[in-house]
């Protein structure tokens, strides 16, 4: 089974902690959903996975194609070639280059370069608007715009697996919406691996298959089935209650 596994992951920044004890998995084609406020680690959990934070205790784990890989052991750019990309939070544009070069910074990397063209001509298929404006400064887009920019940039590095941080964030209620439908739809067309962690829990339970509730740097629900979440209960499960 294809998967990344997290296990029993502790991290912080200096001496302030801020996971306890995390553990999930995410399988291969799953979107799945890491639902939290502001400030309750659901950043720090994924740029533990990218490398840029280590943690002090726990495993990240990449299982594919028969091979594990210890991903608390390699650096970002190692990371990144064994097949996981971020869409970060506020997605973090180069905003004085073009749509085209943005994608083409992206994809420049070593181990993908020879795929540039491929990939390209990939996002401009899956996101027309792109190629509409593939000779707009990034910074002149609108928000939504911005956003689906940041996601074709993270599929540049030809990834099995994504994670995006808060894409929801800086958008109106609308634009949200579209946004979060969009990867739905990139997740059905192409099988791609998500985890996806975002604070609109009601529209990103709406797309993901599973969920994870994070509060105060514990999980403190997983769901099996997204769709039939109790409002309720995950109510509950933001505020930390067990």
């Amino acid at each position: 089974m294809n998967r990344l596994i997290i296990e029993n992951l502790h991290a912080g920044y200096g001496a302030v902690p801020v996971l306890h004890d995390v553990s999930l998995e995410v399988k291969e084609a799953e979107l799945v959903a890491l639902l939290g406020t502001n400030g309750n680690g659901k950043s720090t959990l994924l740029n533990c996975i990218m490398g840029f934070v280590k943690p002090t205790k726990g495993r990240i784990l990449l299982e594919w194609d028969g091979k594990t890989t210890a991903l608390t052991e390699l650096e970002p750019f190692q990371i990144v070639r064994q097949g996981l990309s971020i869409v970060p939070e506020g997605r973090r544009l180069v905003p004085n280059l073009t749509v085209e070069d943005n994608l083409k910074l992206a994809g420049s990397n070593p181990t993908v370069r020879r795929r540039l063209e491929e990939n390209l001509s990939f996002c401009y298929s899956t996101f027309p608007v792109l190629k509409e404006r593939r000779r707009q400064l990034a910074g002149s887009m609108s928000g939504g715009q911005q956003q689906i920019l940041a996601i074709a940039r993270c599929l540049m590095t030809s990834p099995k697996i994504i994670v995006i941080d808060e894409p929801s964030v800086g958008l109106a209620p609308i634009i949200v919406g579209q946004v979060i439908e969009t990867i739905k739809t990139l997740q059905q067309n192409t099988n791609l691996t998500i985890l996806m962690a975002e604070q609109s829990f009601f529209q990103a339970i709406s797309v993901a298959s599973r969920a994870y509730a994070l509060a105060h740097g514990r999980i403190t629900r997983h769901y099996d089935d997204a769709s039939a979440i109790d409002h309720d209960d995950l109510r509950r499960a933001m505020l930390g209650a067990t």
